[in-house]
């Protein structure tokens, strides 16, 4: 198969993301995936499907590495081989639950790298090496409502979502004045059963004071499962209005 899209994915060895990787293959996308982690499985369907598959295992703590290494691959790829170029930031760290006051110095740093830092670099890279591209490029940001509504105990997680949003917001306004600009979206997913979601819900009450909400929203059945938040936000990626609104929420029609 030609000019398969490409779709470059951060957090895909578990959770969402994983899932985000499972349905790209699955679309014929060739598919780098960046994680810590390697995922065999990935590796398994990827073979069984026939399709291409990079994992390229970097700490996004430390991302300079990853967007350098992103920027030299893609400046030695032949353009005309990809029908579309995408790069999908999703992966995130949730910081040990406490107040700023009482949180440890080096998970703040590790935090807002992951979280923040390493999605600027990894755009910067994606649209420096493809701005001469000219078939569709994409950049979805995987944000989070908490990005848009604080709550205590989680500063680092909100400072990075909301850095995202505005960040997001500056690049589109950059690339609307290219030729061929890419187009940019911070996604909310909504509320989703992952990893994240068992810590808030398990906190103490005198570390974490919204427990009770997050507790109940499990309870309540009313949190989305990986899978169905994956294809959510993979629907959302290819509306013919992607871009449009750059702060968006999954929920909105």
């Amino acid at each position: 198969m030609q000019n398969r899209p490409l779709t470059i994915l951060t957090g895909a060895s578990r959770g969402m993301g994983l899932a985000m990787a499972e349905q790209l293959l699955q679309q014929g996308h060739q598919l780098i995936t960046i994680a810590r982690q390697r995922n065999a499985a990935l590796d398994d369907l990827a073979a069984r499907l026939g399709v291409p598959l990079q994992q390229w295992q970097h700490d996004l703590a430390a991302p300079a590495q990853a967007a350098a290494a992103l920027r030299d691959w893609l400046q030695a790829q032949d353009a005309t081989q990809f029908a579309s170029a995408t790069l999908i930031n999703n992966a995130g760290v949730i910081p040990p639950i406490a107040p700023l006051s009482h949180s440890d110095w080096s998970a703040v740093s590790n935090g807002l790298r992951v979280g923040l830092e390493a999605p600027m670099l990894l755009t910067s890279a994606f649209l420096q090496a493809t701005e001469h591209w000219t078939q569709p490029r994409k950049v979805l940001n995987i944000s989070s409502g908490l990005g848009r509504r604080a709550i205590a105990s989680q500063a680092t997680y909100c400072a990075a979502k909301a850095g995202m949003d505005i960040f997001s917001a500056s690049v589109a306004l950059d690339e609307a004045a290219k030729p061929h600009g890419a187009r940019i979206c911070s996604l909310a997913p909504g509320v989703i059963d992952t990893d994240m979601q068992v810590q808030l819900r398990t906190s103490a009450a005198t570390d974490f004071p919204d427990v009770e909400r997050f507790a109940q929203l499990h309870a309540s059945g009313s949190l989305t499962s990986p899978q169905d938040a994956a294809a959510r936000n993979l629907a959302w990626l290819e509306r013919a209005d992607f871009g449009q609104q750059v702060v968006a929420d999954v929920r909105q029609p």
